[in-house]
């Protein structure tokens, strides 16, 4: 089981900054795992996702290799990162 925290404030576009101003919805839209090169989990997202969503879904591992995350928000942003796992 894969567990990670992709880490983003996730704004919902529904709260006022401390002039009053709506400050802009901007969510994680889009995420992707991918291991050996191939996409092994995807999510669509949306504002009711809470702060820093907490991800967890099966992947079976046949060889070691790298998990590779890929989370895109609302602005346009891209952020990646990995996490190296051994077989045995």
């Amino acid at each position: 089981m894969v567990k990670v925290m992709a880490r983003h404030l996730m704004e919902s576009g529904f709260r006022h900054d401390n002039m009053g101003r709506l400050v802009p919805r901007n969510v994680i839209r889009e995420f992707v795992c991918e291991y050996g090169g191939q996409v092994v989990f995807r999510a669509e997202l949306s504002s009711g996702i809470s702060t820093n969503p907490y991800l967890m879904f099966p992947v079976r591992a046949r060889a070691s290799g790298e998990l590779e995350f890929t989370w895109i928000d609302d602005l346009g942003a891209v952020i990646r990162a990995a996490a190296r796992i051994e077989v045995v």
